[in-house]
């Protein structure tokens, strides 16, 4: 009976055979170093987007929501109020991403690097909510909605940033793998 549950164990692999064993189920044989030409083809497939590309875009789109909102209404409390909200948007973003880099440099540990991060993003819901909160002492009385949309608009960049790079970078790879045949 013991060899048939050894057995048993043995043919259903997994967890269980790897709880029984001390060993996960070749787990060792799975892995496989890439070369550093491998590393490099994995790094066109799969780009990264530089935070300052982010950040630049968050800027560009407070900029212009905040002149197109000024030129077309011609009020200027209305622009104030997307500039400022754009600025809630922007400041504390940039601040946790040069915070973030620092815990994300090599040679920290990997859980330093996520506590970083988590301490970051703490940060930047914070001041965002205190600028939220001091709009009134800047501005007067703002344009809520304004401020809002100024705000949306600008932390939304992240998502398009993301959008806009899968593109780019996926047709430099392409025509890599067009020269290479994939090989």
């Amino acid at each position: 009976m013991s060899s048939d549950a050894s057995e048993g164990g043995q043919s259903r692999g997994g967890i269980a055979s790897g709880l029984e064993t001390g060993k996960t189920r070749d787990a060792e044989d799975d892995f496989k170093a890439l070369t550093p030409e491998e590393a490099r083809q994995w790094r066109l497939r799969h780009p990264q987007m530089p935070v300052s590309r982010a950040l630049r875009w968050q800027l560009i789109v407070g900029v212009v929501a905040a002149s197109v909102t000024g030129l077309l209404t011609r009020r200027p409390e209305l622009a104030w109020s997307v500039a400022y909200g754009a600025l809630a948007g922007f400041l504390p973003a940039a601040i946790a991403a040069a915070g973030t880099m620092r815990w994300a440099r090599p040679g920290f540990p990997p859980t330093a690097a996520l506590a970083g991060l988590l301490v970051w993003e703490v940060v930047k819901l914070v001041l965002t909510a205190g600028l939220l909160l001091a709009a009134p002492r800047f501005l007067g009385a703002p344009n809520w909605p304004a401020l809002l949309i100024g705000l949306v608009l600008t932390i939304k960049m992240y998502w398009v940033g993301l959008l806009w790079v899968r593109p780019l970078k996926s047709g430099k790879a392409q025509t890599q793998k067009e020269h290479t045949d994939g090989c």
